[in-house]
């Protein structure tokens, strides 16, 4: 079983603005999507993965910076995706480790 694999990069991130531009960014949201934690929470529970896939994977890579300058905001980033993960089977979050760049 194959997964769909997404790369959301958060090189250069530092702060929840910038991070909620890179997943609408990475992740195809559409235009309307609210840039609020709730409105990523419910983005990532309607995300699919393209038909006959084993499901989708997003690769959260150079989190670390943003992670040390805003953990709070991280913090509730991880639970966000977390929650999501719980609620969709197919779905898989990774943090890549390794440098910031």
């Amino acid at each position: 079983m194959t997964q769909f694999v997404v790369t959301l990069d958060l090189d250069g991130v530092t702060d929840k603005s910038e991070l909620m531009d890179r997943c609408a960014d990475a992740l195809g949201l559409p235009d309307w999507f609210g840039r609020n934690w709730d409105a990523l929470a419910d983005s990532l529970t309607d995300l699919q993965a393209p038909p006959g896939d084993g499901g989708l994977q997003i690769v959260v890579r150079n989190w670390r910076p943003y992670a040390e300058a805003r953990p709070q905001e991280w913090v509730i980033a991880q639970d966000v995706f977390a929650q999501a993960v719980d609620q969709v089977p197919a779905l898989s979050v990774l943090l890549a480790l390794g440098g910031s760049s």
